[in-house]
């Protein structure tokens, strides 16, 4: 029966090294993210059935884990509501698909093109990248973790296409590359003409709508205000066995959204949704809104309890450390110029920093 090789290795190209060895042996790969305590590491292997462990060095371990199936490539570990790790659980041909579907929206060349992983690799959005060059015979360079000076010499050499989340790319001159992907939260509106938004996640084996466009042979639905997908990319099923889609093969992302002109509009997480005074609001429509505000690094908007209003908006805002810090009344105008007033926030926060994942999403439920 195929195993489940947890990979330990840093990212870097002995990484890929081990996936192709994992591969060939017919075997599915369950990459840990080394910047994890060590104890969470052990946890994690352990609770996803890993049956072999291979530690930094290379070096192979048994463990009393359970198998995959014929055709499982992948298990990723993600969160979910509760924050238990749940093991996402990707065949070849949906990872497959992906890259395929990837390669042909960006047009890729192997004759010219050359990919840029500097990701996480124990995420689907630095694995996605591997996959791309592995499948269409593209050169690839791969580094062990971000860094600006190492991303701009890397397109020196050469390098065409990279994979940045917003804070990431804000740190380079997107100039030096033909295309450039960027995910996550708070994806700028002002991002330069070369960079594609995308939407995607672990259960879709990253990105499968650019530029609010759905790649090829993807589906998208709005269901009760749901965003629900249905594509090949999609998870066979979470490593305990359960399949959260539906019986039609629809994947409830759990992600609020609408169609605006055709086009996908992704509004956030559901649960994120702050109701004041009967009114809705989307804290990633405030978040957009708040772009390039004066004094403002970085910023999320929560909601606060309230005992009159329900929920109180409130933006949690890190300051410029050169311009002084915006005023409560400076951010509520600049949010009334594009979003009706009841958007606008009724309290300021300052903080030095905030909560954010390995890959630079904010923590929102932290804040």
């Amino acid at each position: 029966m195929p195993r489940l090789v947890a990979c330990l290795i840093p990212g870097g190209q002995p990484f890929v090294d081990e996936l192709l060895r994992v591969w060939d042996a017919g075997d599915a790969l369950l990459p840990v993210d080394q910047r994890l305590p060590v104890e969470q590491q052990h946890r994690l292997v352990e609770r996803l059935g890993a049956e072999v462990v291979v530690d930094a060095a290379g070096e192979r371990s048994a463990r009393s884990g359970w198998p995959v199936e014929d055709g499982d490539a992948l298990v990723v570990a993600t969160s979910g509501s509760t924050g238990d790790p749940k093991g996402v659980v990707l065949t070849h041909d949906a990872v497959a698909a992906n890259a395929r579907a990837t390669s042909a929206f960006l047009e890729v060349d192997p004759a010219r093109d050359r990919w840029l992983s500097c990701l996480p690799l124990s995420h689907v959005g630095g694995l996605s990248v591997v996959f791309r060059a592995l499948l269409t015979g593209t050169q690839l360079e791969v580094h062990g973790a971000f860094g600006a000076q190492a991303v701009s010499d890397a397109a020196r050499r050469g390098a065409t296409l990279a994979s940045f989340v917003p804070t990431a790319m804000a740190r380079i001159d997107t100039s030096l590359f033909r295309k450039i992907l960027v995910g996550g939260s708070a994806i700028p509106a002002d991002r330069p003409s070369n960079a594609v938004a995308t939407y995607g996640m672990t259960e879709t084996g990253s990105g499968v709508v650019y530029d609010r466009i759905p790649l090829d042979g993807v589906e998208i639905r709005v269901v009760d205000g749901e965003i629900q997908l249905r594509c090949p990319m999609l998870l066979r099923c979470y490593r305990d066995g359960s399949d959260p889609r539906t019986a039609d093969g629809w994947y409830p992302t759990g992600d609020g959204g609408a169609f605006e002109d055709g086009l996908l509009q992704v509004f956030g997480r559901a649960g994120d949704m702050i109701i004041t005074g009967g009114e809705n609001v989307w804290p990633v429509a405030v978040e957009r809104a708040l772009t390039g505000a004066a004094g403002v690094a970085d910023c999320v908007v929560v909601g606060r309890p309230g005992a009159e209003w329900g929920q109180v908006v409130t933006v949690v805002v890190v300051p410029r450390a050169d311009e002084p810090p915006p005023t409560l009344d400076s951010l509520r105008d600049l949010v009334k110029q594009t979003l009706p007033a009841y958007c606008a926030p009724q309290r300021l926060e300052l903080v030095a920093a905030l909560p954010t994942t390995a890959l630079g999403k904010v923590r929102r439920h932290e804040v």
